[in-house]
């Protein structure tokens, strides 16, 4: 699972986030956010109302909470969500040992503005964030921003 300030960098950059059954996703209140909720028709499920999204908690006893606004819920997308999201950029997925302490380090490879990068994370997913984040960094980056970092712009 990837960490919190990673899934706020992700939202934070314009990740925009459709409840689904099974995504897990924290509360973005100092109370509440160290707890790890999921998508479920059975305990909390996304309502579509005409002023916004509601995730609603369904008769979860041990919560004095009836309802959430999405604007308050912090998406923490999956392994597999966020490879889906990298789209014809994902290139590759590799798992090596860090010389130093024998911990795995994993690896994706992704073709961004026409170069393959590499992006290291703890697990699989936070790799994956990672690349998702300098891809969607990328394109809402604007001419001016993308040749100070030396990236060709194509109009």
């Amino acid at each position: 699972m990837i960490s919190t300030e990673l899934a706020r960098a992700l939202h934070d950059s314009g990740l925009v986030w459709h409840p689904a059954s099974g995504d897990a996703f924290r509360i973005d209140r100092p109370e509440v956010d160290a707890d790890v909720f999921t998508v479920s028709e059975m305990t909390v499920e996304a309502y579509e109302h005409p002023t916004g999204t509601i995730l609603g908690f369904n008769g979860t006893t041990e919560w004095a909470l009836d309802s959430v606004d999405l604007e308050d819920a912090l998406w923490l997308p999956r392994e597999d969500q966020l490879r889906d999201l990298l789209r014809a950029t994902f290139r590759s997925l590799q798992r090596a040992t860090d010389r130093e302490d024998d911990d795995p380090v994993y690896r994706v490879e992704a073709v961004i503005a026409g170069k393959t990068v590499s992006f290291t994370g703890s697990d699989a997913a936070d790799a994956y964030g990672r690349a998702l984040l300098a891809l969607i960094d990328l394109s809402s980056a604007s001419p001016v921003d993308d040749q100070a970092a030396g990236v060709p712009w194509i109009p």
